[in-house]
């Protein structure tokens, strides 16, 4: 009689103890896009992160983070307050499993918004967790089609820059080797958008990698006027030109201009992103891992948009989607944001237009000593070994 084979210390492997802070962001200044400029909303000046650090029997650790920008932030961390202690005891490698048990423990609020929101920080963390068990990069755990992904910044062209600094912001992000530009329009007066746009591609040169991005702020008849006036302008794509759930709307914009259209990154669920992927509403596709509920649910959206051939181009946390954006099998685009870099003691590195997948294992974060001082709330739930 052959013997039962012998479980491995992953297998028997528990999760043993969880932290989850809130942490608020100071930014620099104050940001304004199209949605303030219109006066959806006021000026961001903080960003909530949401932190989750688990530890298992055995000492392996995992990093994850969530965020909310403007309201939210309490809220998240509340639910992930009560979510926490159902990780408790659990294998920490049944990931698929664990998220199906956060999201059940929370259906009545929902399976996207804030209840998913909140979930992706353990998510992220588990996925963390079991890359570095495996002494592997996040990227080369899930397999990755590259070592660097072509970059673009944002975080130089929004409305409340004037224009001199602008161009002075381009030229910063070309020397750190950043290979496109995007710049944030959707102001009530389109000509200020139009000169704005015609004046950085003169600044750039035509050939330089330029996007620009709406935020929503166009009905369907600006949006038609301005996307064909911006087609002389050889972009990259037309992010959000509409509300981000007119799926039939972004469709129509697609098909008709040349320009690619883009748009994504406010849907909080895989349902929500198949119905663009299902009318082929966006050439681009634009997911966020955090506000999809995390990696595990991420990966469904990436491979839906993969069978239906559209690009991948996923929103903000370069320091997570780097990893995930090296997976897609066509050339994406990772956005540089230099915002979360006070929260980390790690930097991306970029070179040559293109930014560099990090080789060390799982995420390869770690939280600064200024975390501390921004944290406003934590709770441990369960004992570290």
């Amino acid at each position: 009689m052959q013997d039962k084979p012998q479980l491995s210390s992953a297998d028997e492997d528990r999760i043993a103890w969880v932290r989850v802070a809130s942490v608020f962001l100071p930014l620099a200044n104050p940001i304004s896009d199209a949605k303030v400029l219109t006066g959806r909303q006021k000026p961001m000046t903080e960003i909530a992160m949401l932190f989750v650090e688990i530890e298992t029997r055995d000492g392996h650790r995992g990093l994850g983070f969530s965020y909310s920008k403007r309201a939210g932030g309490p809220g998240q961390f509340a639910h992930a307050q009560e979510l926490a202690p159902s990780l408790i005891g659990e294998n920490p490698s049944d990931i698929a499993k664990l998220w199906d048990k956060l999201c059940w423990a929370g259906a009545s609020v929902g399976r996207s918004g804030l209840a998913t929101q909140a979930i992706g920080a353990f998510d992220v963390a588990l996925w963390d967790l079991k890359a570095k068990r495996a002494n592997l990069s996040l990227a080369r755990l899930l397999g990755a089609h590259r070592d660097s992904v072509q970059c673009y910044n944002t975080s130089g062209g929004f409305l409340h820059t004037p224009l001199d600094q602008l161009m002075i912001n381009t030229d910063i992000s070309r020397e750190k080797g950043i290979g496109g530009i995007k710049l944030k329009v959707g102001q009530p007066d389109q000509a200020l958008d139009l000169h704005r746009v015609s004046t950085i591609r003169k600044h750039l040169g035509d050939g330089f990698p330029l996007m620009v991005d709406a935020n929503q702020q166009w009905d369907r008849p600006t949006a038609q006027r301005m996307c064909r006036q911006l087609e002389q302008y050889n972009l990259v794509w037309i992010e959000e030109p509409l509300d981000c759930y007119d799926a039939e709307g972004h469709a129509a914009l697609a098909q008709q201009f040349d320009t690619p259209i883009a748009t994504g990154e406010m849907l909080t669920s895989v349902a929500e992103h198949w119905e663009f992927i299902k009318l082929r509403a966006a050439d681009y596709l634009m997911p966020d891992a955090p506000r999809v509920g995390g990696i595990t649910p991420y990966l469904k959206v990436q491979a839906a948009a993969e069978q239906a051939g559209l690009m991948i181009a996923p929103h903000f946390a370069m320091e997570l989607h780097i990893h995930l954006a090296a997976t897609y099998s066509r050339e994406p685009w990772v956005e540089h944001f230099e915002w979360l870099e006070p929260l980390f003691n790690e930097r991306m590195e970029t070179r040559e237009g293109r930014m560099l997948v990090p080789t060390r294992p799982g995420l390869g974060l770690s939280l600064s000593e200024r975390v501390a001082g921004w944290t406003a709330d934590q709770i441990e739930i369960g004992r570290r070994p």
